[in-house]
């Protein structure tokens, strides 16, 4: 026994040394990544600044284009972490419209294939952008292997197409299918409790159905519709086709994987979707002899100088007044907690918000929505804060962007205006409340409960059937909490309860139905809403404050660093398969714990 012990002693100390120096070896790795890294940029100082004179702009953006850039309330561990990469929709804007204006870009080259954008109205805008440009008189040439339909939507606006002999089109539309699980959940022995408030509430119809409602089909087609063609008819005027060129190309969509789609090249080509093929040794030669050598280059190829060298080099338009326009944005599905890629956590926005009606310079604040909803408490923090700050005589103005819906409405009630894009999704004011319970589960499997309780339902969890008493006590939560949404929009929009109850129920409208109903007051996008902000303080002259997490200065030099020798800080990935098995499994992770939501998580649209 004796002998065991000893053996067990030495392993032990043994794998506590083997962690120790696999720890010293870790930190060492990192510290001389770091210290190269710092060297580097004090003796080379990253590459040279081109000089844009005479060369070919390449916009390729790699990531997801937000409103505003998220990073880690633990930025040095977010390095290690898989992540998207994040451009900013004013960077890239102010990108495109320098390099309109800039006589020595004598063309632009770009590829969108690598490209997520945060909804369909930011791509439009960026496609719009793209459009002008164009418009501009200057050259824009678009070459991928592959195009999917936002990045058709991009290329599209530019003066020349162009796609690999063997590349692929796979301009699909909107929409998708989604899982009906109310088949599994009863094969399962799981009883589906549905507390939703609001006929179009859709959010839990998923686990509550074995098809669409028509009254979700009928939400969907009237948002799917008027942006699909707002979409089409920005790719036909493009090419000079018209819209139905588009939906025929479209319908003859061939192939589930990109590359079964290499039989649309033909079609695309004689119906003038695009201009032609070329491989890119064959698209190298041809920039060569358009735009000239690049005798710096290392390899043989045209003069170009990338978005980013380019954007270092602009000079932004600033001016320097104490009068402030704060602008905060609350992106992503409002949760409590920081803020981080896809989450408006409430935690971060409320601090910014407070922050700017702190700051004696603020003079107005333009709130920013992007988001689907999310949590009740969550949207509740948010919306007191902005009352704090009107309490002060700040202005508050929502800009609403690609979404401002269910929960999106209610943080957006204090505004006292309202801007909403033309294909933004709002509406959506209801309550989804789904709540799955096991009791047939446990009795299938032989487990019994009993105890004692000193209250009728102390010892109640999912795993118990819910008794009259304690369905009624649900009902009425979710009553209660729909009441106070319907509430709270009816005396922001100075509207009759009735009348905002006859258009809620959990419905989703695109913003040019919205204002015709009064959800909103005026379609436009963020930067109307800023000069509305502007001129509502009485301000002649204003600096607009964007307010996003602020690095420290040691987290800038490793930024910047980074950026400087081309190291990305993350890589957009997709996984889409097995969505039914993944809510599924997120339902029983998230049982024990059953919430009331704002949340309009069926109306997001799939773009690719």
């Amino acid at each position: 026994m004796n002998a065991l012990k000893s053996i067990f002693a030495w392993l032990g100390r043994f794998l506590e040394k083997a962690r120790t120096v696999m720890l010293n070896l870790g930190t060492a790795f990192v510290l001389i990544f770091f210290t190269v890294l710092i060297i580097g940029a004090f003796t080379a100082s990253g590459p040279d600044v081109k000089d844009p004179d005479g060369r070919v702009l390449f916009i390729n953006p790699e990531g997801t284009v937000v409103d505003q850039e998220v990073f880690s309330s633990d930025f040095l561990s977010s390095l290690t972490a898989e992540q998207t990469n994040q451009i900013q929709t004013r960077d890239l804007i102010e990108l495109i419209r320098a390099a309109a204006e800039d006589e020595k870009i004598p063309a632009v080259f770009i590829d969108f294939s690598s490209t997520g954008f945060a909804g369909p109205t930011t791509a439009i805008n960026i496609a719009k952008e793209l459009k002008a440009l164009r418009e501009s008189g200057k050259r824009v040439i678009a070459m991928n292997d592959r195009l999917t339909t936002t990045s058709y939507l991009m290329a599209s606006q530019a003066s020349e197409v162009w796609v690999h002999p063997v590349g692929s089109i796979s301009v699909m539309g909107l929409g998708g299918m989604r899982p009906y699980q109310k088949e599994l959940y009863e094969n399962l022995k799981i009883n589906f409790h549905n507390y939703s408030q609001g006929d179009f509430k859709s959010a839990v119809e998923g686990n509550t159905r074995t098809d669409m409602s028509e009254n979700d089909r009928l939400q969907r087609e009237a948002l799917l519709n008027p942006i699909w063609d707002e979409m089409k008819r920005l790719m036909a005027e493009a090419r000079g086709i018209e819209s139905s060129d588009i939906q025929s190309f479209a319908d003859g969509y061939v192939g589930f994987f990109g590359e079964a789609a290499m039989g649309n090249i033909a079609y695309a080509q004689a119906n003038n979707i695009i201009d032609g093929t070329k491989s890119f040794p064959e698209f190298r030669q041809y920039m060569i002899e358009e735009f000239g050598l690049d005798e710096e280059a290392e390899t043989e190829t045209y003069k170009t100088i990338s978005y980013n060298e380019y954007a270092k080099q602009i000079e932004s338009d600033s001016s320097d007044s104490d009068n402030h326009i704060a602008v905060i944005t609350a992106e992503g599905a409002i949760m409590e907690g920081d803020i981080s890629q896809g989450v408006a956590g409430a935690n971060g926005v409320v601090k910014q918000i407070r922050s700017a009606h702190e700051d004696e310079n603020t003079k107005a604040i333009v709130f920013r929505v992007n988001s689907p909803g999310g949590s009740i408490i969550a949207s509740e923090m948010m919306r007191d804060e902005l009352f704090a700050a009107k309490n002060k005589g700040i202005d508050v103005i929502v800009s609403m962007g690609d979404y401002a819906a269910s929960g999106g409405v209610y943080i957006s009630t204090p505004a006292d205006y309202i801007f909403a894009e033309p294909t933004t999704i709002t509406g959506s004011i209801g309550v989804a409340i789904a709540l799955p319970t096991l009791e047939n589960v446990m009795d299938y499997v032989g487990v019994n409960f009993d105890g004692v309780v000193t209250s009728k339902h102390g010892g109640w969890d999912p795993t118990q059937a819910i008794d009259e008493d304690l369905d009624k006590i649900f009902a009425a939560w979710g009553a209660d909490a729909y009441d106070r949404f319907v509430n709270f929009v009816a005396e922001s929009r100075s509207q009759p309860y009735e009348d905002i109850k006859k258009i809620a129920g959990g419905r989703v409208w695109i913003a040019t139905s919205a204002k015709e109903i009064g959800l909103v007051d005026e379609i436009g996008g963020i930067d109307d809403a800023i000069a509305y902000a502007a001129n509502m303080a009485e301000l002649e002259d204003y600096q607009v404050e964007y307010y996003g997490k602020k690095l420290s200065p040691e987290e800038l030099l490793i930024k910047e660093l980074l950026e400087n020798f081309d190291v990305s800080l993350g890589e957009p990935k997709v996984l889409s398969a097995l969505n039914g098995l993944a809510d599924f499994y997120e339902t029983m992770t998230n049982i024990q714990e059953p919430k009331a939501l704002l949340t309009c998580k069926d109306c997001l649209v799939d773009l690719d």
